[in-house]
């Protein structure tokens, strides 16, 4: 049958080529990571100052001063909250619109926060069965190995074994340090949203404090 010659043509190249395959995911996984790492650090802001200097501007009436200073900033957080405060301080607008607008820009900031981010956890979730694969394919040698010596060990026997478990552990030093990563930029996003949300509803709540009595006017 096709599915027992794929089978039969995967196990006569042994486990190597899972090994192989296991350091190309290491280095995609490790560019990514370093990469991530790069970008989380060189969009970082002090948001408890961020937020004093916007608050102090909006309640002195400078709404384009705050917008000027969070345009200096690199973090989302100010992304967000200049996408929020452009839209408030336009009164046509409603508060619902405003905070579909905060909500979009929201949006845009967590898929450029999660880029290449499915990588990493996609190698993290397959790569120790990648690496059973590979020890699967090093047991199934190695029976044959044992059929064709006539149930005698040899020393070609213990290397089929050898290599078998070698794949599995190199799966979980591929999978373990992508995952931890993976979970630690996830939190750092679920963080910078967070702080990102509040900001916007203490500036928002700020700017519409100081347009109601205008509009009233």
């Amino acid at each position: 049958m096709r599915i027992e010659r794929i089978v039969s043509s995967l196990t006569g190249l042994g486990a190597s080529w899972v090994l192989w395959l296991l350091v190309v995911l290491s280095l995609v996984a490790l560019a990514v990571v370093i990469e991530r790492a790069v970008f989380f650090s060189s969009s970082r802001d002090d948001v408890d100052k961020l937020r004093a200097e916007v608050l102090k501007r909006l309640k002195g009436g400078e709404v384009k001063l705050a917008l000027g200073r969070l345009e200096e900033s690199p973090c989302p957080e100010a992304g967000i909250l200049r996408a929020g405060l452009a839209s408030g301080q336009r009164q046509e607008l409603e508060r619902e619109a405003v905070s579909e607008r905060v909500a979009a820009e929201a949006e845009r900031s967590r898929l450029a926060l999660e880029k290449n981010l499915a990588f990493l956890g996609t190698v993290g979730s397959n790569a120790p069965f990648v690496g059973l694969l590979g020890t699967v394919i090093g047991i199934i040698r190695a029976f044959h190995e044992l059929d064709a010596s006539a149930g005698k060990l040899s020393s070609g026997l213990m290397a089929e074994i050898g290599e078998a478990l070698v794949a599995t552990a190199a799966g979980l030093l591929v999978a373990l340090p992508a995952i931890a990563f993976f979970n630690l930029f996830q939190r750092l996003i679920r963080a910078r949203l967070g702080r990102a949300e509040a900001l916007s509803r203490d500036a928002l709540a700020e700017l519409g404090s100081r347009m109601a009595p205008e509009g009233a006017e």
